[in-house]
């Protein structure tokens, strides 16, 4: 059995990540969160009650784990603290010992957002952000002008990086966004409460992290988005602002990965995407609204309609390939029981020719036409199913057929928005 795995994405998001990682907490010691902000939403159902978490680790349902938050995750403190105060009031006990939140986190701050907002309603052409100041925030990371959680303990610091930074930020919003400015004198005041507020949580997460590998701890490392959303290798520009892939694992956290590690990546037993950007298997038509209710598809993050359409295998195919991902986990395959024809996506159509990748210039995506292979539907109601042996022969015919097409073996099935509707047919740790 591995000592660590590593849990990401393989489509636009939303493929049901939270639940996944829910499911293998049980087994680990450590939870670990590697990238992102709190734009990631994590919809957990433990027992009929629904937990949503965008910043803290799915594993904080587990008594046993502790969660860390590393250096690669942008954090919305505000947010952080909403949702200490949910798990609070949950009876979740010993959350200051459970949540490990790195020093060398970057801060997501007023201006962050209002900048977010302010972008998305003076462009033309949206991204469809969810205006949560993710962006603005790696920004501000990459040019070295962030503040981080370290630096709400050294107040003079703290306060000479602000001013800088407002009087950029003030002259943006108020002179070419024609927007309100942020004050740096209630700035100060609300950040010197949060510092305090934050205090039992900060850690080095990576000497944290470094000693428990060294224990041979199990570790479970949890991505938000997906590999279509990564910055680089996503649909660009109609992708988030980080890293999203399994290697982002170690930087994010400033530990190595185990040697021993297994990398399972998600996907929804169909497509579905959140916001702007090509769709090409996109179903427009009432059968899209059918999947839209049937599958609950409205985002954890915003409440936003989820777009659905056909699984697109050629998408999945890619991000498997530049992952690295040789293992998948299936969700919401109860969702198409009593279709009787499922298409699947092997190829597009582009200008009379056959495209099998994602291109790099991502307008042709927007142009393709999908080409499908049908497959036999089931009828069965799976959300008793737990026996591998007793999965209906033609989900298993559709589950070969994703492994054949995409080099990779599914290891689990999720049956249901609860914790117990699994089938493992392969055990992670």
């Amino acid at each position: 059995m591995p000592q660590a795995v590593v849990i990401i994405g393989v489509q636009w998001g939303d493929e049901g990540k939270g639940k996944i990682v829910d499911y293998y907490a049980s087994s680990a010691d450590m939870v670990a969160r590697f990238q992102g902000g709190n734009n990631a939403g994590h919809t957990l159902v433990v027992d009929g009650k629904k937990t949503i978490l965008h910043l803290i680790p799915s594993g904080i349902l587990h008594p046993h784990a502790k969660c860390l938050i590393g250096s690669g995750v942008v954090v919305d403190p505000e947010n952080f603290l909403q949702e200490v105060e949910i798990l609070r009031k949950a009876g979740i006990a010993n959350l200051e010992e459970r949540i490990y939140l790195s020093d060398r986190c970057h801060l997501i701050v007023d201006y962050h957002k209002h900048l977010d907002a302010a972008r998305e309603s003076k462009k033309a052409g949206k991204i469809g952000t969810t205006k949560r100041g993710i962006g603005p925030a790696y920004e501000d990371r990459a040019s070295r002008r962030g503040l981080r959680v370290a630096d709400l303990y050294n107040e003079s610091a703290f306060e000479e990086k602000l001013k800088e930074n407002l009087a950029e930020k003030n002259f943006l919003l108020k002179q070419y966004y024609g927007v309100e400015s942020v004050s740096m004198e209630s700035f100060l005041a609300k950040y010197k409460d949060i510092a305090r507020k934050l205090k039992p949580f900060v850690r080095d997460v990576s000497a944290e992290l470094f000693q428990a590998i060294d224990e041979d701890k199990k570790i479970l490392y949890e991505g938000a988005q997906g590999v279509l959303l990564d910055v680089d290798y996503g649909t660009y520009p109609y992708v988030t602002s980080s890293q999203t892939l399994p290697s982002q694992a170690a930087l994010g956290l400033g530990a190595r990965v185990p040697k021993d590690t297994l990398f399972v990546g998600v996907i929804k037993a169909y497509s579905t995407r959140v916001g702007e950007g090509p769709f090409p298997t996109e179903l427009t038509d009432a059968f899209g609204d059918q999947l839209r209710e049937s599958g609950s598809e409205y985002g954890a993050t915003t409440g936003r309609p989820r777009r659905c359409g056909w699984l697109d295998l050629v998408a999945v195919k890619y991000a498997v390939q530049v992952s690295g991902i040789k293992n998948l986990a299936i969700t919401k395959a109860d969702v198409l029981s009593g279709i009787s024809e499922l298409k699947v996506c092997i190829a597009y159509e582009y200008q009379g020719k056959r495209i099998h990748t994602i291109p790099a210039d991502t307008s042709i995506l927007s142009k393709v036409k999908p080409v499908y292979e049908t497959l036999p539907g089931w009828n069965e109601d799976l959300t008793q199913v737990r026996n591998p042996q007793d999965i209906p022969q033609s989900l298993q015919n559709y589950l070969r057929f994703i492994e054949n097409f995409t080099g990779t073996r599914i290891n689990l099935v999720s049956t249901g928005a609860g914790r117990e509707a699994v089938i493992d047919i392969q055990k992670a740790f």
